[in-house]
């Protein structure tokens, strides 16, 4: 029976090679019928030998390892640069000559410091005029004031009294919120990082050579492009990692920003997280990898990746099923979902406890007896 077998394949093979097209799908097709014989074969022997004897020395040697639910993580990751979470660019609010510099690169300082200043003696000079005019004012509108109270003098001349000396006050507080337009003023604490501000240059609004660059890197931002393609999987809050390559360093954090605007040129949006600088010294630009976890699975089988084989109907792995004192080889449909680092997710086809054929499985068939 075993000899028929054998040269009904033989047969059946020779026939589909002469007239075949397309050499895949009849090497598939042999495949399955030989994986068909392996199982008679396997039946046949068994009959023909109870005793095990011939099946046991036959049996290919296999590991297995028992399916368990494990939870299964995916991960987006991208390539970010570190900033200080204040980073800004201090520049002076008029035009005007550099008088005095009072910072240099490193100096810590305090919000609302007075980090360098301009010329504005003209200013200067007004504001003494204005005091002086201020003074005469107040002492008019004094005496002018005593004179009303006793009903003496008219009420118009109270009036302008008082109104001149109002006048001015007010002069007094615009020339000095111009004077303050002449002093660059860090707007946060932290440290200085460039200075390219000399006394005599000429200063300008805005200009690169006119800001005084200051940043706080008590708390680092990361930010990263993302491709559009995962625009519905990543929002904020989602558990992210972040690498420094350079530092050797992992660090776990939360997204706390995602952008609602791609970028039509590349079709990326932008995303951010912050991290305490307060154990890893951080600079900024420096290069950082963001880990997003953009998929979980509690209930998975995670199993990995080469593990798994497929063919034109899918993708299936072996599994070891008991045969009364003998295990075979079961060849077993699955579904598999995502995979991450070399981990692939197995969603349907497989049960909790089953004993899952790991190694010598390259080239095995179904139906094969296994030992391990």
């Amino acid at each position: 029976m075993k000899k028929i077998i054998i040269y009904s394949a033989l047969v059946a093979f020779l026939v589909s090679c002469g007239g075949a097209t397309d050499k895949k799908a009849e090497l598939e097709k042999l495949k399955v019928q030989r994986e068909q014989l392996n199982t008679q074969i396997a039946q046949l022997e068994a009959e023909v030998d109870p005793e095990g004897e011939n099946a046991v020395a036959k049996a290919i040697a296999v590991k297995i390892t028992p399916a368990a639910e494990c939870t299964f993580d995916h991960y987006i990751q991208v390539q970010g640069t570190v900033d200080g979470d204040q980073n800004i660019a201090v520049s002076p609010q008029m035009a005007g000559i550099v008088t005095a510099v009072y910072v240099k690169e490193g100096t810590p300082v305090k919000k609302g410091q007075v980090l360098a200043e301009l010329d504005a003696l003209v200013m200067k000079q007004s504001l003494e005029e204005v005091n002086t005019q201020l003074a005469l004012a107040n002492s008019i509108f004094e005496k002018q004031s005593a004179l009303w109270e006793k009903k003496i003098g008219s009420e118009v001349q109270y009036l302008q009294a008082k109104n001149s000396k109002e006048s001015l006050e007010q002069r007094v507080s615009t020339i000095k919120e111009q004077l303050k337009l002449a002093q660059i003023v860090s707007p946060i604490s932290g440290t200085v990082e460039s200075v390219p501000l000399r006394v005599g240059q000429m200063a300008s609004p805005g200009m690169p050579t006119s800001t005084i660059r200051v940043i706080n890197m008590s708390v680092a931002k990361i930010s990263a492009e993302v491709a559009e393609t995962y625009a519905t999987r990543i929002k904020n809050g989602n558990p992210a990692i972040v690498n420094f390559p350079d530092l050797g360093k992992d660090i776990e954090t939360k997204l706390n920003f995602t952008s609602r605007f791609i970028d039509p040129t590349n079709r990326t949006f932008m995303v951010e997280c912050k991290i305490s600088t307060r154990d890893i010294e951080l600079r900024a630009n420096m290069i950082a990898y963001i880990k997003i976890k953009d998929y979980t699975n509690e209930k998975a089988f995670c199993l990995p990746v080469n593990y798994v084989q497929s063919n034109q109907d899918g993708k299936f792995l072996y599994i070891a099923k008991q045969n009364g004192n003998d295990w075979i080889a079961e060849r077993r449909m699955i579904k598999t979902g995502m995979d991450y680092d070399g981990v692939i997710e197995v969603l349907e086809g497989i049960s909790a406890g089953e004993n899952i054929i790991t190694s010598g499985f390259q080239n095995l068939n179904g139906g094969e007896k296994v030992v391990f």
